[in-house]
């Protein structure tokens, strides 16, 4: 029987290939985007007595009660943003699935859904799977600055959504007050959504603001808002994530949640809720955390071959090799294949994240690791790289 593929140019997706290939050659990983430190063991310890408790069944299928209270307390003091948790917010299986039930809910066939490349992977196979087209518009390096005019052009009769990210990944930036009202000035009249990827919200750096749809006046309103437990708490295997919208866009999201995954498990739902309440400065502290870690990374490649780009937020940086001279005639995918073999680092190359991807000579790094493992990382490249000329 022959087989007709829905995604026949889809493979296994980059992050995994580089992690699989990292364990099998003893490799540090900064390539995927999770951490190698210890959970706090106050989260293992609640999600045990949620069990204990009995909270083994079936939540309600929007998240339970105590988690959708919580996270509506934070939206409030957040962005000043009041919701009723039953009918706005939904927790879904990471912010992939929101993602994803999202995309199904609001575009279907002959609908265009603009994208900003480089692009998180898991946008364009959600939108083709909806039927719908992806009209992929390209972020230049170094800056990865947005072109609102090229947006305002791209826009036709059948452009029904637009996804952004921020604060972005893998570009690092973060979007400013003006690119949300640039957005909302180019939506305005137009009967076009926005799904705003927001899962690293905490992880800015240098004292800039994260700035959200959900607390822009001109957007809130057509908006769909994905977070994730995972990032926040260190632990990317909860899988727990949440999608945050006005109630007729929540009504539909829900009716594809609900024959996708239907619930998240229980006793991590209550474990969350507990320990965001027994810690409070739970989110506050990220923004310093993860700062240390991206300039432990950055000032140990200082002086070498490898020219480390600004990162304003996310997990990563990235490194621009075109003056290594190892590396620099080689495309990124093969850097990051010779820098995995013969340095020991597993990275991810940026054209990863295109359609097209531009020229350009960029790897990301991931620095939501041990400081032993970013420093062992960067000795790796280091040996490996040399100095810059």
């Amino acid at each position: 029987m022959a087989l007709r593929s829905k995604l026949p140019d889809v493979g296994t997706t980059i992050f995994t290939v580089m992690s699989r290939r990292a364990a099998e050659l003893g490799a540090i990983n900064l390539g995927q985007g999770f951490p190698d430190y210890p959970l706090d063991a106050r989260l293992g310890e609640l999600v045990a007595d949620a069990m204990r408790e009995g909270h083994v069944q079936y939540a309600p299928m929007p998240g339970v009660p105590l988690l959708l209270e919580s996270i509506a307390k934070r939206l409030e003091a957040r962005y000043g943003l009041g919701v009723d948790p039953a009918q706005s917010i939904t927790v879904t299986l990471g912010a992939t699935e929101a993602l994803f039930s999202a995309i199904q809910a609001l575009v279907g066939a002959g609908d265009e859904v603009i994208v900003f490349d480089p692009a998180y992977d898991s946008y364009d196979p959600a939108v083709r799977l909806a039927g719908a087209r992806c009209v992929h518009l390209a972020l230049q390096p170094p800056s990865f600055a947005y072109d609102w005019d090229q947006v305002r052009a791209a826009l036709t009769e059948r452009t029904r959504l637009i996804i952004i990210n921020t604060p972005h990944n893998p570009a690092c930036t973060v979007m400013s007050r003006a690119d949300l009202d640039a957005l909302a000035q180019v939506l305005e009249g137009r009967d076009i959504l926005v799904l705003s990827d927001e899962v690293y919200e905490h992880v800015v750096f240098d004292g800039r603001e994260h700035h959200s749809v959900l607390s822009h006046p001109g957007l809130r309103d057509r908006s769909v808002a994905v977070y994730s437990f995972g990032k926040a708490l260190h632990a990317t295997g909860l899988r727990v994530g949440y999608a945050v919208a006005p109630p007729e866009l929540t009504r539909e999201l829900r009716k594809v949640h609900q024959f996708n995954t239907f619930t998240i498990a229980t006793p991590l739902q209550y474990a969350i809720a507990r320990f965001v309440a027994e810690r409070p400065d739970t989110f506050s502290a990220l923004p310093a955390f993860f700062q240390s870690r991206r300039d432990l990374l950055a000032g140990l490649l200082a002086g070498s071959s490898l020219r480390v780009l600004p990162s304003a937020g996310s997990f990563f940086l990235l490194v621009d090799y075109s003056a290594c001279a190892p590396l620099a005639q080689l495309d990124d995918v093969g850097a990051a294949n010779l820098l995995l073999t013969d340095a020991g680092v597993a990275t991810i190359p940026v054209s990863a994240f295109y359609q097209q991807p531009p020229a350009q000579g960029l790897l990301r790094l991931c620095f939501a690791k041990r400081e032993e493992t970013l420093r062992e990382g960067a000795a790796r490249l280091l040996a490996f790289v040399g100095p810059h000329s």
